[in-house]
């Protein structure tokens, strides 16, 4: 079965800004929303489909992958569609805060959890390390699951006690017309738990501040601009929930005498004139090593010369790209009395040039 546009889905354009994607998902979990149409298939498949366009398209690396490969290239990272009502409950909270008043657990008889919030960091590397790659470790702050209470926000030899309000549920039941509405509950905040003792460490939150150093390990071939994800290293869930992620931004230095393009890089080489007009061998430096190339006689400023495999690795492939010299012919500034003699005779034997 051939799946929908996603776009066509949410009712909005390809260049459509995220805050305008997110109004017009509101408006079809609104109208779709399984608790407000019980029993109504046709309702229900419409929410997952919104569900699932909406998770892609919130997503901007998602939504990157489905521009370029479209349904086919998210299938080849994993994706597989609409994940179940408690995942998309759990993923779009704000989005259900907003349309109906309340979280969008729905029938959950455990506390009220949250995902952590992701987190990132922006590392600068020299250009020969993004060509060759390296392994290194950063340090980050962070809050993460107080060690003292284990994440309960109780004094440890103590327990959180239920929510008498909700039972637990972390919501409170409303009649509203043809159907019924869950709001957070007032007196735990959604938690379902109330904590009599806070844990002196975390005073009640269950997260505490630390320092953690993070083994990262940066392929060969990346470049400014690459963005790496760690799962699970980014700051700890409310109340037990999951961990969020950790994406490192890369920031590739300039080389003294090497640029890049795409994967080849270029480095400009200078030679004499004198050199230019009889040839010569000249060696140049590689990323591995020095590599001798000829130039041969009447070589002018602009010449190039390609070296096949001695540029930077592909990142998502076999193999790497080359590297380009550039050669330009440098003129003397300053000349001797004999040298200045010597190049005239040279220009009156050389054909006039009109």
């Amino acid at each position: 079965m051939t799946k929908k546009d996603y776009y066509e889905i949410l009712g909005v354009k390809s260049a459509s800004s995220e805050e305008e994607i997110k109004k017009n998902y509101r408006k079809i979990a609104m109208k779709y929303h399984p608790d407000r149409n019980p029993g109504d298939k046709k309702a229900e498949e419409q929410f997952k489909e919104a569900a699932e366009a909406y998770e892609v398209l919130s997503d901007k690396q998602k939504r990157d992958i489905y521009d370029h490969y479209g349904h086919e290239g998210l299938s080849s990272t994993g994706f597989r569609g609409f994940s179940g009502f408690d995942d998309i409950f759990s993923h779009f909270s704000d989005i259900f805060e907003d349309v109906f008043g309340f979280s969008g657990v729905r029938g959950r008889s455990h506390s009220f959890v949250r995902t952590g919030a992701d987190l990132r960091y922006d590392l600068k590397i020299s250009f020969l390390d993004a060509a060759s790659g390296l392994t290194t470790t950063i340090e980050l702050e962070k809050l993460a699951t107080c060690h003292d209470c284990q994440g309960t926000g109780a004094v440890p030899g103590t327990s959180p006690e239920t929510c008498r309000t909700c039972q637990g549920r972390g919501q409170v039941i409303q009649s509203s017309g043809f159907f019924m509405i869950s709001s957070t509950c007032p007196q735990c905040q959604g938690r379902g738990k109330l904590i009599s003792k806070p844990c002196n460490t975390c005073k009640g939150m269950g997260q505490e501040n630390i320092k953690k150093n993070v083994q990262l390990k940066i392929p060969a071939g990346v470049e400014t601009g690459s963005r790496l994800r760690l799962r699970g290293e980014g700051e700890s869930g409310d109340h037990g929930g999951p961990s969020g992620n950790l994406y490192v931004f890369l920031h590739v230095e300039e080389h003294e005498y090497f640029t890049r393009s795409n994967d080849d890089i270029i480095c400009r080489v200078p030679i004499s004139f004198v050199q230019a007009a009889l040839g010569t061998t000249i060696e140049v430096p590689t990323l591995q090593d020095n590599e001798k190339i000829k130039i041969p006689k009447g070589t002018q400023t602009g010449k190039t010369f390609r070296l096949k495999g001695k540029g930077i690795p592909h990142v998502r492939g076999l193999g790497r790209g080359d590297q380009i010299i550039d050669i330009f012919v440098q003129t003397p500034t300053e000349l001797s009395k004999k040298q200045e003699e010597l190049l005239r005779e040279f220009d009156r034997l050389s054909p006039s040039v009109n």
